[in-house]
Formats: C-alpha cells, structure tokens, sequence
C-alpha cells in the first residue's frame, strides 16, 4: 500500500467534505494555539456535536491564556457546566497558569514537556503538535483506530492492543500538512468510516481496505468491564431549601457540589432504584428523605426555586429533577 497516494487521497477528500468547526477558522497563530488547547480538552470523552456551543460560548468569555489562567473557578464551571468531567477544566485552568508563568504565554512545542501539563496525556499532546504547530503527529483517536483497524481488518486483540495500533500507524504515511492531516483523519473517522454502517460507496480508501474487500465491518473493541455500585442519596430540607455538600468522599465529580450519599451493599429491592451511568460505573442509586438534620461538613443550603442556576454537575441537577415524587 503506498502511503504516499494513501494521504493524498485522504487530504484530497478532506479538502471537499471537512466540516466548518469553530476552532478551525482562520486566526493567529496564538489563537489557533489556544483554541486547538481548548477544544482538545472539551473533545476528551465528548462528541463534536455536544462541543461546539460550549466551545463558542467559552471562547466568547475566556478570549484567552491570560484569562483563563485569572478567571474566577465559579464562573469557569459555569461556562463548563453540561459538559461533565469537570476534573478537564480545572486541569485546563492549571495547564494556563503553568503556560503563562513558565512558558510566556506560548505552548511548548515538544512531546516531553507538553505531557507534564495537567490534564494532557499523549493524545492530546500529538494533537496539539499536529493541529496547532502543524508537526509530523497522528493522534490515535477513537476515530483514526477505526481507519486503521478496518484497513488492515484487524480483529484479534493483539492486533487491536494499543502498541500494535501504534505501530501500525505508519500504514498512514505522513505529510507536510500535518495540521490538515491529523483533522483529515479524525473527520474520515468520525464521518464515513463510522462504527456501524460505515459509507463506503463514499470513502477515498475503498480500493485499500481489506475490511471491504471481505465485506467485513465490524469492529473489535477492548471494553472496560462493567462496574455495578449502589448508593444510597440522602436528602435534607430546611423549608425552601435543599442540603448538598462538597464531594470530597468519591473519585468521581471531585470537589463539586452533590447530594449527601453513600456506598451501600446491593439491596434486596432495585425496582425503585434509579440508574445512571459514569464511565464504566453502572450506578444504582436508592433515595431516602432524612426527617432528622445531623451536622455534615463541607455542606451548604440550596434554594429549590434557584436550583438550575446554581453551578452544579450534571448529575446532580438529574437528581435534584426527579425529587418530586420523593419530597
């Protein structure tokens, strides 16, 4: 398989289908910089779709480094507040400060020092070197996997092993448009070569995938197993007022506002259980109104009429909308 024609028909293709993305346009070289480190962030673990409102509105109030790195906690959640994993924006937050003071403003431009920055692994670090400094990286997402595995037909779960999927990257050559390239092939990924139903009769890599001359699309995956945890959430009311306290108890939505809960054994009865997904967690979650109010730290009064405008996670605004029937 030549690499060569293999990445020009991919840029070829990206050069008549791409999408018009708000951190794509046209702008500095300071700003690509800041956009590609913000939309990096917001896109782990999160579709482009659910992205781009917040990625406008972000950008809108947080123009840049400098604010970023200054801007009040409680109102960068809020402009966060929808897309989940908050622990993304105050590493975001934490990665600005460390750019402004130890890097003047300007992110580094090697691997080594990119992946010190909170919240950025390898992944990120490759798309930020390819997107924003156009240098010779392909950032094995999601996306780019799926090419890969479906032009090679990898099915084993040797072949589709991380260290295998990084060797076998090479298949997709580089170019001196590496900006262009690394997008190229997310967007191929995430448009045509789809989990399920992939457009073929669409993709410029029909001739080369081995996937479609067997006529075979289905793809392996290495899924995280499954993890069941019941919990037990604790409401306490004062009047119009409702009780969260700050989560310092569980890994999962650290340090934000929830309900008062805990991890039980699995009861007898799940019909009344309410379940939510995180992750891998499969959550099962039994509420219990407290008629006696006992002192808890870190704990503070909520007014039930300003609940939705209060900055608060996700799961818990889920929560606090199905406490009719329980209040």
């Amino acid at each position: 398989m030549n690499n060569l024609i293999l990445t020009k028909k991919i840029l070829n293709w990206y050069d008549n289908n791409k999408r018009t993305l708000p951190w794509r346009k046209k702008c500095s070289q300071k700003q690509r910089e800041y956009f590609t480190l913000v939309s990096e962030f917001m896109l782990q673990q999160t579709q482009v779709s659910t992205v781009i409102p917040y990625f406008k509105n972000f950008i809108k109030n947080i123009p840049n480094l400098d604010s970023l790195a200054k801007i009040n906690e409680k109102k960068l959640l809020k402009y966060w507040e929808g897309l989940g994993y908050y622990s993304r924006v105050k590493n975001l937050k934490k990665t600005a400060k460390i750019i402004v003071i130890k890097y003047k403003k300007k992110l580094p431009i090697t691997l080594g020092e990119l992946t010190k920055l909170p919240g950025i692994g390898e992944y990120t670090a490759n798309a930020i070197l390819a997107i924003a400094f156009n240098k010779p990286y392909i950032p094995l997402d999601g996306n780019i996997e799926r090419i890969i595995k479906r032009l090679l037909n990898l099915k084993s779960e040797a072949e589709i092993s991380k260290e295998n999927l990084i060797k076998q990257k090479k298949i997709l050559g580089t170019s001196n448009r590496s900006s262009d390239y690394a997008q190229a092939l997310m967007e191929l990924g995430a448009l045509i070569c789809k989990p399920k139903k992939p457009l073929c009769d669409k993709c410029p890599l029909i001739k080369n995938c081995k996937s479609y001359k067997k006529q075979d699309f289905e793809i392996t995956i290495k899924r995280k197993k499954k993890i069941d945890k019941f919990f037990m959430i604790k409401i306490f009311t004062r009047g119009t007022k409702i009780l969260l306290i700050k989560n310092t108890k569980f890994n999962f939505l650290k340090n934000l506002k929830i309900f008062p809960m805990e991890e039980i054994s699995k009861p007898k009865n799940l019909k009344k259980s309410l379940n939510f997904k995180m992750s891998n967690m499969n959550m099962n979650i039994n509420i219990k109104v407290m008629k006696k109010m006992s002192n808890i730290k870190n704990s503070s009064w909520i007014e039930q009429s300003k609940f939705n405008s209060y900055t608060l996670p996700t799961f818990t605004k889920k929560i606090f909308s199905l406490l009719s029937k329980y209040l």
